[in-house]
């Protein structure tokens, strides 16, 4: 299989040079291994999306001296089939639609167990609070957000969940070639106590977009055939829920790279609001791609 990477970035504002960090970093890890590089639009959330975001993604992007296959995925293009793989997951019991707003979801889970994280991948960890109530029955409803029951997710694929003489008991696991935010590597573990704990009943299905990042990534990484995913380490929480998706639907679990976030001089990690640190705005006062290279500790 032809080592694979990707950058999937959104068009909802300028790049900075934590994007210039990850886009160049997966694509010299294809070159070293004479593989491909691809780009793919993540414009789901079409309320923020910009045409003049993504024509200047490609203009950053062909001037950092990258290059990818077109025509490139769209992940407006592929609604269709996130809606189906929802309906998959509706028919097998693995849903339930949520009524909750946030101010709910804060006051309910306002007395979290002892130990328990209130902070997941997702903000606060849901409470449940739909989940015993809600109509899992009929049509799947598709004006309202639906949430992965995510105990029974993971009894649904109890191979995920399997002793063996290299891993813990009952637990899934990934491999990291990068590292986690406490330094995390290798041979990634995770039980199914751990995901119902510390990142709960996720949202798959918003309101105003018919799919979620965590559905929609995992679709496409599997739809291009990504070998490995070079990412931010503020997204290695998020893994293990991709690991239970891919099991559930059947697809490959690709290798993960997590790398060390761009900060300001404060130690904040970059953000889309940091026109201060735009790769664009470095174009303009002449700053060679070189020179970002350099910047960014490539």
């Amino acid at each position: 299989m032809t080592f694979t990477t990707r950058f999937a970035p959104s068009p909802t504002g300028p790049l900075h040079l934590g994007h210039a960090y990850s886009a160049l970093l997966a694509s010299d890890m294809a070159a070293e291994e004479g593989g491909q590089f691809l780009l793919r639009i993540e414009d789901i959330d079409r309320s923020r999306c910009r045409e003049h975001w993504e024509d200047q993604i490609y203009g950053d992007l062909g001037w950092l001296g990258l290059e990818w296959p077109v025509p490139v995925m769209r992940q407006s293009l592929r609604l269709s089939t996130y809606e189906e793989v929802l309906r998959d997951l509706w028919l097998r019991g693995l849903l339930y639609p949520c009524t909750c707003n946030r101010r709910d979801i804060a006051a309910a889970a306002g007395a979290p167990q002892e130990g328990v994280p209130l902070h997941g991948p997702d903000g606060i960890i849901y409470p449940g609070t739909c989940r015993e109530v809600s109509d899992r029955t009929g049509p799947m409803p598709t004006d309202t957000p639906l949430r992965l029951d995510i105990a029974k997710a993971a009894s649904a694929v109890p191979e995920l969940f399997k002793m063996t003489s290299q891993q813990l008991a009952n637990a899934a696991f990934f491999e990291e070639t990068g590292t986690g935010p406490e330094g995390e590597s290798g041979h990634i573990a995770f039980t199914a106590k751990e995901l119902r704990e510390t990142i709960g009943d996720v949202v798959l299905a918003r309101r105003d977009m018919g799919t979620s990042y965590h559905l929609s990534v995992v679709l496409d990484d599997a739809a291009q055939s990504v070998t490995h995913v070079v990412r931010g380490q503020d997204l290695f929480e998020a893994t293990r829920i991709h690991v239970l998706l891919q099991a559930l639907l059947g697809l490959p679990t690709p290798m993960y790279h997590h790398h060390r976030l761009i900060r300001d001089d404060t130690g904040k990690r970059l953000a889309k609001r940091d026109d201060a640190r735009a790769i664009a705005k470095y174009r303009a006062e002449g700053v060679s791609a070189g020179q970002i290279r350099t910047m960014v500790g490539l």
